[in-house]
């Protein structure tokens, strides 16, 4: 697959709420936690990670539901106020600085295939993870994963909000 042109767009059903990734992210995840199954009604959730600066609103305005995570922290997920498609969202963790965009909402969503599997103790036993990228049982240490560009985009966004 060749390097996506950036920016990605991408958008509800119904056409709604539009926006666009306007780099790479910082890393995709394929999450295969419950809590991931439950919200998203599949086997799990392909969420690309991106600095909430870097995800431009094209059209309409998302509606923000604030539901509970395994964190016990909640997460804000940004849905289309029509047709309620999950579009984005925010975890306690990163807050409002980190967008974790839904990959299959993208126009081209096969550009973004998941970085790495999380949460595969979980995972539904008929799921096949492919070999070549990486998997672990529950959460990673980023620094282990991370490209270092995207650990320097991170640490650029903490010192930015440390001074503010």
């Amino acid at each position: 697959m060749s390097t996506p042109a950036y920016p990605l767009a991408g958008g509800c059903d119904c056409r709604s709420v539009r926006y666009q990734l306007e780099s790479a992210p910082l890393f995709v995840h394929c999450c295969h936690c419950r809590w991931c199954q439950r919200e998203s009604g599949s086997a799990f959730a392909l969420n690309a990670m991106i600095e909430t600066e870097r995800l431009r609103l094209l059209a309409g305005t998302p509606e923000w539901v604030d539901t509970p995570s395994a964190s016990g922290k909640g997460q804000l997920i940004a849905r289309c106020p029509q047709c309620r498609i999950a579009l984005w969202s925010h975890y306690a963790g990163a807050g409002r600085s980190i967008s974790f965009v839904r990959v299959g909402t993208l126009d081209e969503p096969d550009h973004l295939p998941p970085d790495i599997h999380i949460f595969t103790a979980s995972k539904q036993p008929w799921v096949l993870l492919p070999p070549g990228t990486p998997a672990v049982p529950e959460y990673y240490e980023r620094k282990t994963y991370w490209p270092a560009e995207s650990l320097a985009r991170r640490a650029a966004l903490l010192a930015a909000q440390s001074k503010a």
